[in-house]
């Protein structure tokens, strides 16, 4: 039976890593190994692990932010891209996207990946932590993050830094996975996550590890109330959010007042 465990709170000397208890330093460290472990297949594993359908969550997600032309979007944890090129999409030759990732082996392929699409105009990098951003206040528009919040090892941190970088009046969203809403559907996930997603990361990105990881860390996160009390306590207003795919994934937005 999968081990059913409750977000720790961020006030020890130790974080959770999935289920592993680590010292808060060694976090972010361990998180990196992660994916600079997972980055050269980290397009064909999200295809394969959701079928398709983190397709349509990004979608969603680009059309909940409501980009204009000339707005400027800082996209956290960008990973490969998808959400960037969307909003760069959006925001046309006279608006910028700033592509942020703490890991360079992600923000390097998420470069390449730019270049393939040949979104290369109106899109600037940055390798940088979401719990110490480098920007001034109010500097942003919308303020994205998908599925990196559950990796940050102090998540109330990076709320806070996400809210004082957007501009009054902009929005800061959030896609990650969630916790299942549709009766009966968090046993069947449960098995899904524990058995196909580590043999997925064994046989195709060739780390099996990782992967168990990345069934604890949602396992970890906060839930869809707690991660909008959380936001409201950053400083945005009108906090809500829409469940995905029966709760599998939910996306938060907040706004700057």
């Amino acid at each position: 039976m999968v081990d059913s465990r409750q977000p720790s709170s961020d006030d020890s000397d130790t974080i959770d890593f999935g289920y592993e208890r680590v010292p808060r330093g060694a976090k972010a460290q361990r998180v990196g190994a992660v994916f600079d472990s997972v980055a050269d297949n980290y397009d064909i594993m999200n295809d394969l692990m959701s079928m398709g359908v983190h397709r349509a969550w990004k979608r969603f997600t680009i059309s909940l932010a409501a980009v204009r032309p000339g707005e400027r979007v800082l996209d956290l944890a960008s990973g490969t891209g998808d959400l960037a090129a969307g909003f760069a999409k959006k925001v046309g030759a006279s608006g910028r996207v700033l592509m942020s990732d703490i890991n360079h082996a992600m923000l390097s392929n998420g470069r390449d990946r730019m270049i393939e699409r040949g979104l290369v105009s109106n899109v600037d990098y940055c390798l940088a932590n979401a719990e110490k951003l480098p920007f001034a206040d109010d500097s942003f528009d919308c303020v994205t993050i998908g599925f990196g919040l559950r990796n940050v090892t102090d998540k109330q941190s990076a709320l806070n830094e996400m809210a004082r970088v957007t501009k009054p009046g902009g929005r800061t969203i959030v896609l990650e996975f969630s916790k299942p809403a549709v009766p009966g559907l968090g046993r069947v996930y449960d098995v899904y996550s524990f058995s196909v997603l580590p043999w997925l990361g064994k046989n195709v990105a060739r780390d099996e590890a990782a992967y168990r990881y990345l069934a604890e860390s949602i396992r970890m996160h906060p839930d869809q109330e707690t991660l909008k009390s959380m936001m409201s306590d950053a400083g945005f207003i009108r906090c809500g959010y829409h469940n995905l795919t029966g709760g599998i994934v939910a996306v938060h937005r907040g706004y700057a007042p």
